[in-house]
């Protein structure tokens, strides 16, 4: 691979998530999440697997952060479970919960690894959800309850926080598709949704002003992708800006400048929660950085089959992940271009990039060729975005481990590392050893 600059202090990391590794997820005094008992209902995970075990990281930490270690990882983010440090979903703490991830976020420092930790990455307490979960609009005070009791027991040595991961997938997955819990498909729950979302975001950050973080930073994660008409008819152009406007800019619009994007007000109408001035100066309170997750893009053309009149077109020569997402790396620079055009954020990190292939252990090894050229390819773009631009900061792969990918159970594999869902035997592919070499060497330059 041709030999890059990077900035000595930018983050070369990985990520997960507490619901896709930990396992155990009710031991030590733990409450259920909604993904608990969706995961436990029959029919919701593709293989009827469960988070019970996943990848056993509540046990195995500590030779997970080791294999880090080996891989020269500077920075590790991964997201606190919230039904782990507040079974109810606020109220009585779990110091157990506390002290796990104490050890966690101390052994990373020992190892010279820095924490980014995610408040919330879909895990919402089941006893939250009983009482309307993101439809009630309390739920931006238990949130920022929650994310205070993170930043008081953690914030001496965390100095990367997320608030939210993809608030939009949250509502599409949730509130309109109901492939995730709470299962729904209502466009004005889903729009309340957003609300409320967004509102806990920018209390979380007004607590983090508040408490005062010293040399810390908050920003939120969201998924972007460029959207395409898959021809030049009006029609089929209209529907492309609509999705871009929901996918890319509705989260976006409302947390920098306290409203919502133009397409989507003409197109839903009275299905949006109206904003009040209270409103507006609680979700634009002002963060430091807007973490990126990319994975694909979007080629789409009319359809009345779709709550926005759209339908995905395939390219018929493109590569694609096993997934079924497009291997796009040129979008990753044009998202980040997007993103400084039209927002400007202080700072970007690459919060999520990586892709599923179906993954096969041969001699005890991985060869993941296609990943390696998929990390390759969107390295390449990431570079000359960086050039282009001073204020991208770190890149983050998804994932460290092969885990449990939410609705789709056992079946995709997005690690650097293999893991053997059997006997918890961890493999570092192909790819993580191609991920250690290209760390040492841009360390080593």
């Amino acid at each position: 691979m041709k030999k890059y600059i990077f900035p000595t202090d930018f983050l070369w990391g990985v990520a997960t998530s507490a619901h896709q590794i930990e396992g155990l997820p009710l031991v030590d005094g733990c409450g259920k999440s909604i993904w608990y008992t969706f995961s436990h209902t029959p029919g919701n995970i593709k293989d009827g697997s469960t988070i019970d075990v996943a990848c056993n990281f509540y046990n195995m930490w500590k030779k997970d952060i080791l294999l880090m270690k080996y891989l020269g990882i500077k920075s590790y983010r991964f997201s606190i479970s919230w039904s782990r440090i507040l079974p109810h979903g606020f109220g009585k703490i779990n110091k157990k919960a506390i002290d796990f991830y104490n050890r966690i976020i101390d052994e990373l420092l020992k190892h010279g690894i820095i924490p980014m930790v995610t408040i919330y990455h879909w895990e919402l307490p089941v006893e939250l959800q009983y009482r309307g979960g993101w439809l009630n609009n309390e739920i931006a005070d238990w949130f920022a309850e929650y994310a205070f009791v993170l930043f008081k027991y953690f914030s001496d040595r965390v100095k990367l926080w997320i608030t939210i991961n993809e608030p939009i997938s949250i509502v599409l997955c949730g509130y309109i598709l109901g492939i995730h819990p709470p299962s729904m498909r209502d466009i004005n729950f889903a729009f309340r949704c957003v609300y409320n979302l967004v509102r806990a975001h920018g209390k979380a950050v007004g607590v983090f002003r508040e408490i005062g973080v010293k040399n810390g930073k908050i920003g939120i994660a969201v998924n972007c992708m460029p959207v395409f008409s898959a021809t030049k008819k009006k029609i089929d152009v209209k529907v492309a800006k609509r999705l871009h406007s929901f996918y890319n800019e509705l989260v976006l619009d409302l947390i920098f400048f306290g409203q919502y994007p133009e397409n989507i007000l003409k197109f839903f109408g009275e299905e949006i929660t109206p904003l009040s001035t209270e409103d507006r100066k609680i979700i634009t309170t002002p963060f430091d950085f807007v973490g990126l997750n990319y994975y694909t893009r979007a080629i789409v053309k009319y359809s009345t089959n779709n709550f926005l009149n759209c339908e995905y077109v395939k390219n018929k020569k493109g590569s694609y992940t096993k997934m079924g997402w497009e291997i796009y790396p040129k979008g990753l620079y044009e998202i980040l271009a997007w993103l400084n055009k039209n927002y400007n954020p202080k700072e970007i990190y690459i919060t999520e990039n990586g892709a599923s292939f179906d993954d096969r252990i041969v001699k005890d090894k991985v060869d993941d060729y296609k990943r390696v050229k998929f990390l390759k390819e969107h390295i390449k773009y990431l570079y000359k975005a960086i050039k282009d631009y001073n204020n991208i900061k770190g890149y983050y792969v998804w994932s460290l481990m092969d885990n449990y990918e939410w609705a789709e159970g056992f079946t995709q594999r997005f690690g650097l590392i293999y893991v053997d869902f059997n006997t918890q035997k961890r493999i570092i592919k192909k790819s993580g050893f191609w991920y250690r070499k290209f760390i040492i060497e841009n360390l080593n330059k």
